[in-house]
């Protein structure tokens, strides 16, 4: 159905965000631009979550990726309760 299409649409671009600003901090300065900052206003309140109870490891900050399991698990419940409210 359209709903299912929207909802996977959704957290797919979600999540495509997150990657890229995780790789923007590789780049020097790259989340310091337009881009850098438009994305942190939308990424960095659910990274935060994360942040608080995951220390990074050295300088490895593993956070983000257990936010996108997180996120990825977020969906399939998302799908799975909007399939017993559709059906």
């Amino acid at each position: 159905m359209m709903i299912f299409q929207i909802i996977n649409q959704v957290f797919t671009i979600y999540t495509f965000m997150i990657i890229g600003y995780i790789l923007m901090s590789w780049i020097p300065a790259a989340q310091d631009s337009a881009v850098g900052r438009f994305l942190a206003t939308l990424v960095e309140p659910y990274l935060g979550i994360f942040r608080k109870f995951i220390p990074p490891l050295g300088m490895i900050d593993i956070s983000p990726i257990v936010a996108l399991f997180a996120l990825r698990f977020i969906q399939q419940g998302v799908i799975t309760v909007a399939s017993y409210i559709v059906f």
